[in-house]
């Protein structure tokens, strides 16, 4: 739908809103998908609660290392319930208008939310840094107040940091096409339907890119890089393997999530028409971390492990 903006001149039209066509090139079966992508929906949801009940019961895991994996959960909701409800209905009911404000919101919650997941990764690589390099100096440093502090800044940094970005977007002139080859409101893919120049957005968006994950990705690695030569300094096997067993799901976590940030972009500035591939990437790094996340640290974390079982007991015996 458009209206016009202009006076008299045709050429002059404004959209009120925009049209998600889903996923390019396979519209006529994409509902098979909803099957597959409501599961891990789901999945992404049940595994999180049970990580957050988990951390709530067992006092046992009331400590600044579990409070972040708290954190991390609420996250993880909070990304996948920004796309997927969406999606579905799309999917589902074939609901694919979407209002321009409902659409730029979308392209914010998703930006603030990847960032907090970054921001998170680095709160619990520092964690780990602090309790392998200065275990000493660890019930001192990392305690609640320094949880809760690291959780506001994250949210406030992401939050305001992130804002141009879908004002940028909301300034452009968006004319006659009103069809976005996705199946939610990308700032690429949104910004590409602009009659005007776009520069400004693809800068900023990069930049923004690289000031908040590309730092959070350096100083991880850097955090990481001192716990390995600490961990080689160790003389007994034993405990050089313990320390670093406590480290691993989160260093596979976050190969998953900063290789798929990294592919990402480059799969989307490839010359040619909208292919399937960068659009089911985009959505499936938006599902598969919230449901894959829980699931690594439910079986890599003895703590975490036998808490679930205790709850699953628990839901048995009452039934």
């Amino acid at each position: 739908m458009v209206v016009s903006i202009g006076a008299s001149n045709d050429s002059n039209l404004q959209v009120t809103d925009f049209i998600l066509m889903g996923f390019p090139g396979i519209h006529s079966w994409q509902h098979w998908l909803s099957i597959p992508l409501g599961l891990l929906y789901l999945l992404a949801l049940m595994a999180n609660v049970m990580i957050l009940l988990t951390i709530w019961k067992e006092t046992v895991m009331h400590q600044p290392m579990f409070y972040f994996l708290a954190v991390l959960a609420l996250v993880d909701m909070g990304l996948s319930s920004t796309i997927m409800p969406r999606i579905l209905a799309i999917l589902w009911f074939n609901a694919r208008t979407i209002n321009l404000s409902e659409c730029f919101f979308q392209i914010y919650a998703i930006h603030v939310f990847l960032g907090l997941e970054s921001g998170i990764f680095l709160c619990m690589a520092l964690d780990r840094y602090v309790a392998i390099c200065h275990p000493l100096r660890y019930p001192t440093v990392i305690t609640e107040g320094f949880v809760l502090k690291a959780t506001l800044f994250m949210v406030v940094r992401n939050g305001v940091l992130v804002i141009p970005v879908p004002v940028l977007a909301a300034r452009r002139l968006y004319c006659s096409r009103n069809e976005i080859d996705h199946c939610l409101c990308s700032n690429l893919a949104v910004t590409s339907l602009a009659c005007d120049v776009r520069k400004a957005n693809s800068i900023f968006q990069l930049s923004v890119a690289w000031i908040l994950m590309g730092s959070d990705m350096g100083l991880i690695i850097l955090s990481y890089a001192l716990i390995l030569l600490a961990v080689l300094k160790l003389h007994s096997a034993k405990a050089a393997s313990k320390a670093l067993s406590t480290c691993s799901s989160h260093i596979i976590l976050i190969l998953f999530f900063y290789s798929v940030i990294v592919v990402l972009p480059i799969t989307h500035s490839a010359k040619g028409k909208v292919s399937l591939i960068p659009v089911l990437l985009n959505v499936l790094h938006n599902v598969i971390p919230p449901a894959l996340n829980p699931i690594v640290y439910a079986l890599r974390t003895h703590e975490i492990k036998v808490g679930i079982l205790k709850l699953v007991r628990l839901a048995e015996v009452r039934k």
